[in-house]
């Protein structure tokens, strides 16, 4: 019977006394991926659901086994191996919060033109978040979505993460400051790119609003909240109408901004 289970077959290229570090292998290639899955939009949003990310992790993990090479952990000590979890965790939590910081910028300008137009009371429950937040917000952060899955951008994105995987190896030491360059750069262009979007908007709400109060002023028998705030909101429906092409490609170049800094990031620590 001991003969038996000695000579049984076993893993195809992995003995079962090799299963154990195997495993831990994987453990730590899917760290990377799963916390960019965490933080990164809709990746990491309450639509999708924690297992299905979990799995999404750990796939991507088992096909990178044998292609990534990584250290001998079995060798290491227990603080070098919390210090190796702890970049690669760093690492995939700064890369998805860049595209975090993205989506972001659409919201604060759909906030921004919905609080100038009237419609800020037009509060609906945000699915990805969980909070609530203006109609305007939601629909330029779901066209963002769109755009983002339209132009391929997501399969760039994950071209570079795991190309980091050979740029910047596992166990490789990380620079702090370069992650808070790269965080405050996203950031600069989070509120750049909201003004852009709304300055225009914003600045034509501008004006039908004096129109409106030379009109009210004139004619005082008409009702500011009976006739402004229909006209307003039918103008900002007409506004954002025909600034859907000038918002895609302000967003479009939104997004090819946040994925060179993501290229940066991997090529500056890759380069130490």
């Amino acid at each position: 019977m001991e003969s038996i289970i000695q000579n049984a077959p076993g893993i195809p290229g992995l003995s079962q006394s090799g299963l154990l570090d195997a495993l831990l292998d994987v453990f730590v290639l899917s760290l990377r991926i799963g916390a960019f899955l965490i933080a990164a939009p809709f990746f990491g949003s309450r639509m999708v659901p924690l297992n299905i990310r979990i799995i999404a992790s750990m796939s991507v993990a088992i096909f990178l086994y044998g292609w990534v090479e990584t250290p001998q952990l079995q060798t290491l000590t227990f603080a070098e191996l919390v210090s190796i979890v702890f970049v690669e965790i760093m690492f995939g939590l700064t890369a998805g919060l860049i595209f975090s910081i993205a989506f972001t910028a659409a919201t604060i300008a759909g906030e921004k033109v919905a609080a100038t137009s009237g419609l800020g009371f037009a509060m609906q429950v945000d699915p990805s978040t969980g909070t609530q937040s203006p109609v305007i917000s939601q629909f330029f952060s779901l066209f963002l979505l769109v755009l983002f899955f339209s132009s391929d951008s997501h399969l760039i994105v994950f071209y570079h993460i795991l190309k980091s995987y050979e740029i910047f190896p596992i166990g490789s030491i990380l620079e702090i400051n370069t992650l808070y360059f790269v965080i405050f750069n996203a950031s600069e262009n989070m509120f750049e790119t909201a003004v852009l979007i709304m300055i225009p908007i914003v600045g034509y709400l501008l004006l039908i609003n004096l129109v409106v109060g030379i009109i009210t002023r004139s004619a005082p028998q008409l009702n500011l909240f009976s006739f402004g705030f229909p006209i307003t909101i039918l103008c900002t429906i007409v506004i954002l109408y025909f600034s859907v092409a000038p918002i895609s490609n302000i967003l479009l170049t939104l997004i090819a901004r946040h994925i060179d800094l993501l290229s940066d990031l991997i090529m500056e620590i890759g380069n130490g």
